[in-house]
C-alpha cells in the first residue's frame, strides 16, 4: 500500500469558537508542519452554526489557490442534546459543512450520555474523543462509516487505547486528529501524527490502511466541492 507522508487533520478550532488563532494563521502554521489537508471544525450548536460556516467559507476560498494544502470547513457539534444531533447535522450540511464532527463522551467533560450513540446513528463524519465507547456504538459506527477519533489533545487522549481496541474489534474506521486549539496542539510532524494510534495499541501493520481511509474521506469531500 502507498505510504502517505502528509498529515490529514480533520478536527481543529479557530477563534470563531474557543481556539486561539485566526483561521489563516492556523492554516499557515499547519502548512509549515507538513499538513496536506486540514479541517476547520469550530464548536457549534443551534445558536452559532451559520455564523461559523459563513465565516470559515471565506477563509477556505482565500486559500483555494495554494497547491500544498487543502482546507475543509465544518463544525464540531458540542453538548447538543442527543435527540437534536441528527437534525442539526442536516442543517449544517445544507449550510455548506464539509465535515461534521460530534463532540463525543470524553471522560474529561460532562457530555450527555447517549451522545455517542446519537452521533453514529446520524451518520456524522467523525465521532471525536468518544471516551469509553461501548460495543454496540462501535459496531454501529462501523456499519455507518463513522470514523472514531484517536485524539492528540490532552485529556481527550486518555481513552485512545480503549478507542483503538474497540475500533479494531468492530472493524470501525479511525481518524487521527489534533483537536488543535493553540499552536502547541498542532501535530509537529508526520512521524508524530502516524505514531499516536500505534502508541495507543493499533497494529502497526495496519496504520497505512487507516491513513488511506482518512485520505479517501478527505478527498471525497474535496471532490464533491469541485463538482458542485
Amino acid at each position: 500500500m502507498e505510504r502517505l507522508e502528509k498529515i490529514i487533520d480533520l478536527h481543529s478550532h479557530t477563534f470563531f469558537s474557543d481556539g486561539e488563532l485566526l483561521p489563516s494563521e492556523l492554516i499557515q502554521r499547519a502548512r509549515k508542519k507538513g499538513y496536506g489537508i486540514i479541517g476547520l471544525t469550530d464548536h457549534a450548536d443551534y445558536s452559532n452554526y451559520e455564523f461559523i460556516l459563513e465565516n470559515l467559507m471565506k477563509v477556505r476560498d482565500d486559500f483555494s489557490f495554494y497547491n500544498d494544502i487543502f482546507v475543509l470547513i465544518g463544525v464540531e457539534l458540542t453538548h447538543v442534546p442527543p435527540r437534536k444531533i441528527e437534525s442539526l447535522t442536516l442543517k449544517c450540511r445544507e449550510k455548506g459543512a464539509e465535515i461534521v464532527v460530534v463532540h463525543g463522551e470524553t471522560i474529561v467533560e460532562p457530555v450527555e450520555k447517549g451522545t455517542n450513540e446519537a452521533a453514529v446513528k446520524s451518520g456524522v463524519d467523525i465521532l471525536a474523543h468518544p471516551g469509553f465507547i461501548d460495543d454496540q456504538t462501535a459496531q454501529k459506527a462501523s456499519e455507518n462509516g463513522v470514523f472514531l477519533e484517536i485524539s492528540y489533545r490532552k485529556g481527550h487522549s486518555l481513552t485512545n487505547g480503549h478507542v483503538v481496541k474497540m475500533a479494531q474489534k468492530h472493524n470501525a474506521l479511525i481518524s487521527i486528529d489534533s483537536d488543535a486549539h493553540s499552536p502547541s496542539d498542532i501535530f509537529p510532524d508526520f512521524q508524530t501524527y502516524r505514531s499516536i494510534p500505534i502508541a495507543a495499541g493499533l497494529d502497526e501493520s495496519k496504520i497505512d490502511f487507516y491513513l488511506q481511509k482518512i485520505r479517501e474521506l478527505a478527498l471525497k469531500k474535496i471532490q464533491k466541492r469541485t463538482l458542485s
